[in-house]
Formats: structure tokens, C-alpha cells, sequence
């Protein structure tokens, strides 16, 4: 896939979301030329955005997940390059040029703290310069999260790793920061601090993620306390691994006004199509998702694949589709290369039946789940 295509004259086009209506498309599309020598970013159209849950943020209604950028111990092979450097640019500007502006990264994506070979924040951030370098008027909404480490105690700690968090991102501030996932101890404090980073102007919302029912709503009313909206809990969720609804806490997100957001909703590339019993994925993945396992989710790619050419999109656009349709869901699908973020911009702006819906729903209950993270449970 050919990277984003540089024009000799700028043109700043708004894209908006293609509505269907029983087989009918209407898509619209603004150009409007700007004076020469300009430099305009491509703009996004906030038709294309949500607000996130009881905040004002508004972000896109699908994001990119960025774990893969600079990790060499679960993805990648185990190796990092310059090559997958250049792809991983590749990814952040294309998705931005097909009006997917929502990044999620962590501070221990690509940290030395996992053994991974350079720290995620730090490829984003530098991506997020070069891109204001070329448009000085580019956006981009940034997540990250919190390391609810044993030795880390109270709000200080918050305040303290998303200074550095925002020094490797070369930013003042961040849209959205979470706590990645519940310590066994000391939560209150981490609560507290976020509370603070949003009193601080540090960030613009706060989140939670792979937090179980009970504790997402000892942190709903705790942040409540002090007028903060608890914005977002993200959690595994996908078409093949549906226990955010098992659990409760898919519910309890619609009720409280907490936006889901979905990671690794398309299963790690198992809902893609791309493996096979015969072809599995590398890595520590190909553990998981086993060549036993991919001969039981035939029978659903098999129909996923025909939905999907009902509408001239993937099995990966379809998975991805069908979160959306859950209502109250931000899926981010991590983007490794150009071909995939537009392949995942291509899975917004159109709509599955509700019938197509449950039968997916029907056919993936009867593929046993993968175990997910174990701190859902906690």
C-alpha cells in the first residue's frame, strides 16, 4: 500500500461518514481549495466524532492502537527495525489521512520496562511533530495510561508518570489518561490522581481500563465526587471475546455513561482472515490463538467473509463493524503499517444489519473464548 500521496497543490477535503439506508449509499464530499503554498492538513469532520462518555472530548468513533510501535517482545517478531519504524509512520499518517485522528499508547508500550527496544510515547510523539512540522494546524487526540505498578503509592505517582509520559510525547497535555489496569493496592490514591491531572490541565478526560463492574463504579462515584466524568474503561473486547458482557461491565457502561473502548477487537488479527489452521500467527499469539482454535472459527470467518462481500469490505472491517453496532463502543485496532489503518478507517461510516448482527453474535458463541488479561478479574 502506497503511503499517503503528496499534492503538488494543497487541498483540504472534509470526508463524511457514508449513511446507509437499506442498500442505499449517500456520500458526500466538501473540497475546498486553499491558496496556494498553504500547507492544510486533511481536515476531520466532527460528524466522524463522539464525546467520550461524560466528558467534552470528542474523538473519533474508531481509534488506533499503537502497543506494536517500538515492542519487540510480543509483536514484531521480536525485533525491532527501521523498516517497521518507516511502516509504523506509514500507519499514523495514513489514518490520519482517512479521518481517524484517536491514538491510544501507554508508557509501558515499547518500554524498557518490557523489554521492548523504544518506548511508544516516544515514536508518537515524534510522529505528532513531524506531522505539525508539514501542518501546523493538524490535530491529534492522544490517550495513554497509567503503570498501576506495586511500588507506585498514591496521587503523586499519577501526577509524576504522566509528566513523563507527556515529556516523552512532547506534549503540555493529553486528551484522554487511564489507569491501565486496577493495582492491588492503593487505587483511591490513583484516582485521586487523576483527579488532579484534570484539575492540573494535564489532561482533557480520564479513564480506567481492564476494570471489573465493581470497580468501575467505585471509581465512577469517587471521581463523581469531585464533578470529574469517569470518561472511559477499556477492556478486551470483540466479536469472539464478548466477557466485558458476561461480566457486567458492558452494561454498566451503558448505564453510567462510560464510553467502552475496545482493544484487540480483532481478536490480535485472528478475526482477520489472515490465519489459518495451516497458517498461524507467530510469536507468543500463536500460543493463544492455536491451530485447534482457528479450525473451530472457520465456520464464522467463513460467514463474515460473505457479509463482508455483501458490502465490498474485509473480514477485518466487518469485526470491527459489528463492535461499533454494540452501541457505546470505540474500537482501536493497532495499525502497523499504511494498509492496515486504511483498511480500518474503511470500517466506519456504513452499517450491518441488526439481523447480521445477531447472527455473528449466534455463530461466535460457539467458539470457546481465549483466556484475556487476568486482571479483569481482580
Amino acid at each position: 500500500m502506497a503511503m499517503a500521496t503528496h499534492f503538488s497543490f494543497p487541498v483540504n477535503y472534509v470526508l463524511s461518514e457514508v449513511s446507509r439506508s437499506k442498500g442505499r449509499f449517500d456520500r458526500k464530499l466538501v473540497r475546498a481549495a486553499v491558496a496556494s503554498g498553504d500547507s492544510v492538513a486533511p481536515a476531520i469532520s466532527e460528524e466522524t466524532k463522539v464525546k467520550l462518555g461524560g466528558s467534552d472530548l470528542k474523538v473519533t468513533k474508531l481509534g488506533i492502537g499503537v502497543w506494536s510501535w517500538g515492542d519487540n517482545s510480543y509483536w514484531n517478531d521480536f525485533q525491532w527495525d527501521d523498516r517497521k519504524l518507516k511502516a509504523a509512520k506509514g500507519a499514523f499518517d495514513t489514518s490520519l489521512d482517512n479521518g481517524i485522528d484517536f491514538f491510544d499508547t501507554a508508557e509501558v508500550y515499547g518500554s524498557k520496562f518490557s523489554l521492548g527496544a523504544i518506548s511508544s510515547e516516544t515514536l508518537l510523539g515524534r510522529f505528532i511533530r513531524e506531522r505539525k512540522e508539514r501542518y501546523p494546524g493538524a490535530e491529534v487526540s492522544v490517550a495513554t495510561k497509567y503503570a498501576a505498578l506495586p511500588w507506585r503509592l498514591g496521587r503523586e505517582s499519577v501526577i509524576s508518570a504522566l509528566k513523563d509520559s507527556l515529556s516523552r510525547l512532547e506534549l503540555s497535555s493529553v486528551d484522554l489518561y487511564q489507569l491501565h489496569w486496577p493495582g492491588l493496592w492503593g487505587n483511591e490514591g490513583y484516582l485521586d490522581g487523576l483527579g488532579d491531572a484534570v484539575e492540573q490541565g494535564l489532561v482533557k478526560a480520564v479513564g480506567v481500563s481492564n476494570y471489573s463492574e465493581k470497580r468501575l463504579r467505585d471509581a465512577y462515584k469517587r471521581l463523581k465526587k469531585r464533578g470529574i466524568p469517569l470518561a472511559s474503561n477499556q477492556v478486551n473486547y470483540s466479536l469472539i471475546y464478548r466477557a466485558p458482557e458476561q461480566t457486567g461491565v458492558k452494561a454498566a457502561c451503558d448505564e453510567l455513561g462510560v464510553t467502552l473502548i475496545a482493544y484487540s477487537p480483532i481478536a490480535q488479527g485472528a478475526l482477520t482472515g489472515k490465519y489459518t489452521p495451516e497458517n498461524p500467527p507467530s510469536g507468543p499469539r500463536g500460543r493463544i490463538y492455536t491451530r485447534e482454535f482457528l479450525t473451530k472459527l472457520q465456520p464464522l470467518l467463513n460467514r463474515i467473509k460473505q457479509i463482508g462481500g455483501n458490502y465490498s469490505k474485509t473480514p477485518t472491517q466487518v469485526a470491527l463493524n459489528w463492535l461499533v453496532a454494540q452501541g457505546n463502543v470505540i474500537p482501536i485496532p493497532g495499525a502497523k503499517n499504511a494498509e492496515q489503518a486504511k483498511e480500518f478507517a474503511g470500517a466506519i461510516g456504513w452499517s450491518l444489519t441488526d439481523d447480521e448482527v445477531a447472527e455473528l453474535r449466534s455463530l461466535a458463541s460457539e467458539v470457546n473464548p481465549v483466556v484475556g488479561f487476568p486482571v479483569e478479574y481482580l
